[in-house]
C-alpha cells in the first residue's frame, strides 16, 4: 500500500498540469473575447472608415484574436513567475485549448461550411494562432528567467543578512567572553583579601609565656 503513493504521484504532477494549461488557455480566452468586445465596439466606426479592405481586415483578425496575441503571453508571464513552466508544451496546450473553444462557437453558428471555409482572413488568423504562441513561449522563458533573477538577489540578500547575523554574534559571544573575565577577575580579589583578614582576626592579645609582669603587680602563689 505504500508504493502506490509513489507510483501516482507522476501522475497526479501530469494532471495537474494538464489542467492548470487547459484552464490558462480558457481563462485568457473569456478575458480577450471581453476585452475584444469593448474594443470592437469603440474603434468600429474608425476601423470602417479605413481605405483598403486588407488594413481593415487585417485590424479585424487582430482585435478578433487578442485573446492569443495579447492576454495568453501575459497570462504564461505572470504564471512561469511563480510556477515553473514548459514554454512550448504550455504555449501549445493553452493555445489549443482557446482554439478549440473558438472553432466549437464558430461550429454552432455556422456550421461546418464555416469550419471548412478557406479565404484570407483564415490565413491571417491562422498566422496570429502561430504568432500567439510564439509569443507565449517567448512570455514563459521570459518570466522563468525573471524569477531566477529573483530567486538569485534573494540568495545574495540571505547570505548578507546570514553573514551580517554571524557577525553579530561573534561580537556578542566576544562582549560575553569579557565579561566573564571581568566578573571572574573581581571575584577573585575579595577571595584573595578574605584570608589576611581572618589571619588578623586569629591573633591572641594575651601575653605569651615567659614575659615579665608589668611593674606594681605582685605574682600570686597559692598557698601551702
Amino acid at each position: 500500500m505504500s508504493s502506490k503513493p509513489g507510483v501516482l504521484e507522476p501522475l497526479r504532477v501530469r494532471v495537474r498540469r494538464f489542467q492548470f494549461i487547459v484552464g490558462l488557455g480558457f481563462l485568457s480566452l473569456v478575458l480577450g473575447a471581453m476585452l475584444s468586445v469593448s474594443l470592437v465596439i469603440r474603434l468600429q466606426e474608425r476601423v470602417s472608415a479605413l481605405p483598403f479592405d486588407l488594413v481593415r481586415l487585417g485590424v479585424a483578425v487582430v482585435l478578433e484574436n487578442l485573446w492569443i496575441l495579447a492576454v495568453l503571453p501575459v497570462l504564461c508571464y505572470g504564471a512561469s513567475r511563480i510556477v515553473a513552466l514548459r514554454p512550448w508544451n504550455t504555449a501549445l496546450g493553452a493555445a489549443a485549448t482557446g482554439g478549440l473553444f473558438v472553432l466549437a462557437l464558430n461550429f454552432v453558428r455556422d456550421g461546418t461550411e464555416g469550419l471548412l471555409e478557406w479565404n484570407l482572413g483564415t490565413v491571417l488568423r491562422l498566422v496570429a494562432f502561430a504568432g500567439g504562441i510564439l509569443l507565449s513561449a517567448r512570455a514563459i522563458r521570459a518570466g522563468r528567467a525573471a524569477a531566477e533573477r529573483g530567486s538569485t538577489a534573494a540568495q545574495v540578500k540571505a547570505e548578507a543578512r546570514k553573514s551580517e547575523y554571524d557577525e553579530f554574534l561573534k561580537a556578542a559571544e566576544a562582549d560575553g567572553a569579557r565579561l566573564e573575565q571581568r566578573e571572574g577577575a573581581s571575584a577573585q580579589a575579595p577571595a584573595a583579601v578574605a584570608p589576611e583578614a581572618t589571619a588578623q582576626a586569629a591573633t591572641p592579645d594575651a601575653t605569651p609565656e615567659g614575659t615579665s609582669s608589668p611593674p606594681g603587680e605582685v605574682p600570686k602563689t597559692p598557698a601551702a
